[in-house]
């Protein structure tokens, strides 16, 4: 089953799926509102790892690393709201709500899960149904009414993040690797190959590889590559140019780091910083 509605900076699917399908670390230039409903799923944000329960929403900008870890092959189900922030902005509030706040005033990769009391889970649940509404039997004015109701959400889970900003227990990551991620997150321009790992925190490199692979679900090559790229797009985004941007986030060589953007954001660099 999918319900589907796109409209001009904003993507709603709800999807539910008998056989959950393998998705690596991604980034993309929108941001996320992502609600649980059914399944066997750790969702994997930077450095945290949240086992999820229904009624879970999980908000994740455009910088942070993500990806859903499925324990096994139970039934999935979830929405799914992608949307661009600048369709947003034209709704900044007089009075100077910002309906942008629970995704850019927190540290990166913290606090991406926020905690529903029951009354706001069935405020949510109630702008779900409507949104799934008009998008399965689309009118004339659904389009319309759809912004509405994703303004109205946004209201919602910015009041749920500063009004019940609970410490909840996320990170399932092993002790062993924490500090790696760390040292990653903090020195994307040095050398980090599995050698230079190895000598850094005196931990085997295929133990070490072995341990980043079964915790996190993917390889470290692929980790660093994806921070790198998160880290080059926001220097681009800031004003950087090319090179700098190359330099800065650790890539050696200018050619690979040309050809890997574009792979992996789906336009050379040079493009992108016109682009923002």
């Amino acid at each position: 089953m999918k319900i589907a509605h796109e409209i001009e900076g904003l993507q709603y699917i709800h999807k539910r799926t008998d056989e959950p399908y393998k998705m690596d670390f991604h980034l993309h230039d929108r941001f996320e509102v992502y609600f649980f409903i059914a399944g066997d799923v750790h969702y994997l944000i930077e450095k945290k790892v949240y086992p999820l329960v229904y009624g879970d929403v999980l908000l994740i900008n455009s910088r942070e690393l993500h990806k859903p870890t499925y324990r096994s092959e139970a039934p999935y189900e979830n929405i799914v709201i992608h949307f661009d922030p600048q369709a947003v902005e034209r709704f900044a509030s007089p009075y100077a709500f910002n309906l942008l706040n629970c995704f850019t005033n927190r540290p990166l990769g913290e606090q991406n899960k926020i905690q529903l009391l029951p009354q706001q889970l069935e405020e949510l649940l109630a702008l779900y149904s409507r949104m799934d509404g008009l998008s399965s039997r689309p009118e004339d004015g659904s389009d319309l009414l759809m912004m509405t109701y994703f303004i109205q959400l946004l209201v919602l889970l910015n009041r749920a993040f500063s009004q019940n900003a609970l410490p909840l227990s996320s990170s399932i990551v092993p002790e062993k690797l924490a500090p790696v991620l760390d040292y990653i997150d903090h020195h994307l321009d040095h050398d980090l190959t599995l050698e230079a790992l190895e000598q850094q925190f005196f931990m085997n490199r295929y133990y070490l590889s072995r341990l980043f692979r079964q915790s996190i679900g993917s390889t470290i090559h692929e980790y660093i590559l994806l921070k790198r790229i998160a880290c080059a797009k926001k220097l681009l985004h800031d004003g950087h140019n090319v090179t700098d941007a190359c330099q800065q986030s650790g890539f050696n060589d200018y050619s690979n780091f040309i050809r890997m953007f574009k792979r992996i954001v789906g336009v050379p660099p040079g493009q992108y910083r016109k682009q923002r």
